[in-house]
This record gives C-alpha cells, sequence and structure tokens, in this order.
C-alpha cells in the first residue's frame, strides 16, 4: 500500500504536540542563551541541563504534564510525568538519582490518583522521590503537575550534535499497546518489570560511554517525525527520512504512529561506521533498531516513499523551536565530539 505523503506533511506539521514548541524560542533567548553565565555548557535544545562535576555531569530536567490529561487521566498523568522526565535523562546518556514535584490539586480524589500514578512510576522505575511542593487548592479543572529530575552521565548524548551524513536511527519498543485516550500514546512500559525496563534504558548510557554515537533525543510528543525534524532545527541540519523503514505495530495506522508520543523511543544521529554496533546493542536488548534516514547539508527535512518525496520542513522558512547550534556561543566541549574508536 503506498503512502499518502502528502497527508502525512499536513499531520506532522499541524500536530497539536508539535506546535506547542513554538513559544519556547523566546523563553530559551531570554533565560538560556542570554541567561546567568555558570558552570552548565551551553545548551542547544538538548532534554537537560548539563553542569560538569567531578569527572562527569550532572543532568537537571523538568517536564510539566498536559491539563487535560491530568483532568482526563490523573493516574495516568502521574505515571507519565516520571517516564517523561526519566527519558530526558538517559537520552543524554545519563542515570537518573532522584526527583522532586510541584503538584496543584484542590479536588482529594484527583489528588489521590495522580500521587498514586507518581508512586508507581516511580516503583516501576527506581528513581526516588524525595521532596516537592502542593498547592492543595487549585481548582479540579486546573490541576497541574510538573517534575524536576537529578541525574548523572559519565559520556554526554547531545540534542544538537547531528553531522552531516550520519545515519538516523530510531529506537523503539513495539512490545506495547495504545495508551492513554488523552493524547496520542504508545504505552511499552506497562507488563513489563524494573529490571526489563531498565535493562531497555540503559542502552542509552553505554551507547555514550562507548562513544558509538553523539546526538540522541527521546520521541518526545511531536512524535517521531517531529522528534527528528527537532534534533535537525537545534543541529542546522536537514535530513532525508525514509518512511518506510520506520518500525511500527500492525495495528496502528501510520499517520498516528508518526505523532505518537512513546514510552520508549529515542532518535539517534550515528556515524556510519558505528551503526551497525549501535543497532545490534538495542536490538540485544529487546529494541527494534532500525536505520531511517540520513542528515544532510541544509535546511530541509524530506519525507521519502520510494522515488517519491515531500518537503516536510524548510527551516529557512519554518520554525519548531527556533533553537539552533550556535558555535560562537559554545565555550565549552560538547560531549563526545571527540569520537575516536
Amino acid at each position: 500500500m503506498s503512502i499518502n505523503l502528502s497527508q502525512i506533511v499536513e499531520r506532522v506539521r499541524n500536530y497539536e504536540g508539535l506546535l506547542r514548541k513554538q513559544p519556547i524560542k523566546d523563553v530559551f533567548d531570554k533565560l538560556v542563551l542570554q541567561g546567568q553565565p555558570g558552570p552548565q555548557l551551553p545548551n542547544f535544545g538538548d532534554d537537560a541541563a548539563i553542569i560538569p562535576w567531578k569527572d562527569g555531569f550532572l543532568l537537571l530536567a523538568a517536564d510539566g504534564i498536559m491539563t487535560r490529561l491530568l483532568v482526563n487521566e490523573p493516574y495516568a498523568a502521574g505515571k507519565a510525568s516520571v517516564m517523561v522526565t526519566v527519558n530526558d535523562i538517559y537520552s543524554m546518556g545519563g542515570r537518573p538519582l532522584a526527583m522532586v514535584n510541584v503538584l496543584a490539586s484542590g479536588e482529594e480524589e484527583q489528588r489521590s490518583k495522580v500521587v498514586e500514578g507518581i508512586r508507581k512510576g516511580c516503583n516501576k522505575l527506581g528513581v526516588p522521590m524525595v521532596g516537592g511542593h502542593l498547592h492543595p487548592d487549585a481548582p479540579a479543572t486546573s490541576p497541574s503537575l510538573a517534575v524536576a529530575i537529578l541525574g548523572h552521565a559519565n559520556k554526554l548524548l547531545r540534542g544538537h550534535l547531528a553531522n552531516v551524513g550520519d545515519d538516523l536511527i530510531l529506537a523503539i519498543d513495539l512490545k506495547g499497546d495504545k495508551g492513554c485516550h488523552s493524547v496520542v500514546s504508545w504505552d511499552a512500559n506497562s507488563g513489563k518489570t524494573t529490571e526489563e525496563l531498565l535493562y531497555r534504558l540503559e542502552a542509552l548510557p553505554i551507547l555514550a560511554e562507548k562513544k558509538w554515537a553523539q546526538a540522541a533525543k527521546d520521541v518526545s510528543n511531536a512524535g517521531i517525525l517531529g522528534t527528528v525534524s527537532i534534533m535537525m532545527e537545534n543541529s542546522g541540519k536537514g535530513a532525508i527520512i525514509d518512511l518506510p523503514s520506520i518500525p511500527k505495530p500492525p495495528d496502528i495506522e501510520l499517520s498516528d504512529w508518526l505523532v505518537c508520543f512513546q514510552s520508549f523511543g529515542f532518535v539517534l544521529s550515528v556515524a556510519p561506521d558505528r551503526s551497525q554496533r549501535v543497532i545490534d546493542l538495542f536490538q540485544g536488548r529487546e529494541i527494534k533498531a532500525s536505520m531511517i534516514g540520513k542528515v544532510i547539508d541544509g535546511p530541509t527535512v524530506t519525507i521519502k516513499d520510494g522515488r517519491e518525496n515531500r518537503k516536510l520542513f524548510d527551516f529557512q522558512e519554518d520554525k519548531i523551536t527556533g533553537i539552533v547550534y550556535q558555535p560562537s556561543k559554545s565555550i565549552s566541549i560538547q560531549g563526545n565530539a571527540d569520537i575516536t574508536p
């Protein structure tokens, strides 16, 4: 069956999970790019901030949960708040240490379900929640939840270091089911033990420490194509993505799958001579890993199906986050940029 590329382009470009990234640029410029100098490494769209510490790096990240998910599925929202922050640390080549949260919920039943979800997430992923803050007077129609996480890395994966000629590898767990109803999502965590979940995630710091990759991002609510495109935007590069090579479960439509939030999904930019090692590492941990495209010189992200292709983004005209790597602003070593065999 042929793929309607025009419909895919329309779906991805107008997907809410991707469009909601657009206001980031103004905040980033004022608070990060022009912000207070400190020990942190320059950040150009990384999933976590990086602070050099002893012989490695501390990683600091935070995520907020959509209001409609908290209202409609509070237990799932609590679990998701842990999962997304944990994924941010692993996507940087790190391992989580601890989390804190800020919860606003004035309705006891709603608050209880959120807390139970958080507890379940912490237990499943083996990360302690060590503190936080509660607003017990927020209306049940407008709760909020944010989680911050601290991690540590020996070597780094960055979000903006894709190089021309790199292979784009998607590592994804197909053994799951459709997730919560409030967002398009794929749940590959339920039904697995803590040991199984951590064994999968441990692949990321291992490949960072082996210097098999230097660029990675977790598949966020922008979906697979959106996340690849954000990596290219942050890196100041373009990409050609082969849609038929993207692994997909049989019981979900391709257009849904491409915008689907993944409980375990990572995009990596890898030098071709290391790609098979990266693929083998993931597949040895029962993760489907496939080369889905190439990084190119130029500002466009193109999707193709056989000989047919369509432009998805042109960063001379389009903006997702608006954050682009600026070497002149980078005064510190960029993770594993000194990759050696």
